[in-house]
This record gives C-alpha cells, sequence and structure tokens, in this order.
C-alpha cells in the first residue's frame, strides 16, 4: 500500500522543569500526543521508535522550559492523489462505498467514481457491488477493497477515493486474477 512511509526526524522537545526526573517519560509523552493527528511537519504519524540523547538544549530567554535534542524514527501515513490505498468496506450504499483505511482513517467513494462495471444490487438483504463483465468480483461488506486516492482533508483524516482505474476493486479478486495474468504471459 502507498502512502506509509518511514523518516527519520532530528527534533527538541521542550519540557517544564518539572519534568526534569522524569524526562524520558516527558518526551515519551510528547511523541505520543503526535499519533494518529495531522501536522505539517509530519503529516500524520503513526508510530515512533525515538532515540533519546541525554543533550540538553539551552533554556531560551526567560522561558523555564528546557529542550532535550532526540532522533526519531517515525512511521509517516500521508496519502496523495493516485496513490492506491487499501482499506475494509464497513457500508455500502447505492450511491457510495465507505471504507476504513488502517483502522482509524475514513474514505468514502461516490457513485460517480465508481467504474460503471460494478452495479449496485440488494441480495438477500445484503448490499453489494458487482462487476457486470467478471461476475466473480464482488465488493461487500468485511470486504479488502483497492482504491486510488482523489483528495485527502487533514483536519477529519478523510479521504475520497475512485475505483476508476482498472486495478482497484477487491484486493482479493484483484491479487488472484493479476497471478493468472502473469502464468498466462
Amino acid at each position: 500500500m502507498e502512502g506509509l512511509k518511514e523518516c527519520e526526524a532530528n527534533m527538541v522537545v521542550y519540557l517544564h522543569p518539572s519534568k526534569a526526573k522524569s524526562a524520558n517519560d516527558a518526551i515519551l509523552g510528547e511523541l505520543s500526543s503526535l499519533l494518529f493527528t495531522y501536522s505539517d511537519t509530519f503529516e500524520v504519524v503513526l508510530g515512533y521508535d525515538p532515540n533519546i540523547q541525554c543533550n540538553f538544549a539551552k533554556i531560551p530567554g526567560i522561558c523555564p522550559y528546557f529542550g532535550v535534542k532526540l532522533k526519531a524514527k517515525l512511521l509517516i501515513f500521508s496519502p496523495k492523489p493516485e496513490m492506491l490505498l487499501e482499506g475494509e468496506v464497513v457500508e455500502l450504499t447505492p450511491i457510495s462505498i465507505h471504507v476504513v483505511v488502517l483502522g482509524f482513517a475514513s474514505a468514502v467513494i461516490a457513485d460517480d467514481d465508481i467504474r460503471d462495471e460494478f452495479k449496485h444490487k440488494c441480495k438477500r438483504g445484503k448490499e453489494v457491488y458487482f462487476s457486470q463483465s467478471h461476475k466473480k468480483h464482488k465488493i461487500k461488506v468485511g470486504t479488502v477493497l483497492r482504491f486510488t486516492v482523489k483528495s485527502f482533508d487533514e483536519e477529519v483524516l478523510h479521504i475520497s477515493g475512485s475505483l476508476l482505474a482498472d486495478h482497484t476493486g477487491c484486493v482479493r479478486w484483484l491479487d488472484k486474477n493479476m497471478d493468472m495474468e502473469k502464468l498466462r504471459n
């Protein structure tokens, strides 16, 4: 899946002097506050592995806080338009498909962004999208879906997606049929 990357960050965390005895815990608390929130610097941090050094930075001006320099490996979620993402389908309607990506980001694929080959049907009280050209290619609740990103709203961690590309749809079906295509060639 695209949109995930690992990076190393050189950081300075400013702590109140009352946290001096437990600086490591305070630093981990500061890093934890970055998780699953958007920031212009890191985008969305999903995890970290800190390397805390005992290099204290200067106390700036008359501010009582002290800085601790650290390096941290960060796992970043940064979806961009045209990237491929995967998520689990949680709801189907005649006009949209709702997906959860990585267990925290919501995505919606509107009917304008669903290929014409997919048709919505309510079968035995359950909603399903099925392909008219490949009868075993179905999308239902619980399906892992591969889709392209149209846009990403950082404030609410919401993704607008698309199933217009041929290499999008049910991951299980796509992987199986891609393997079959490779065997034929």
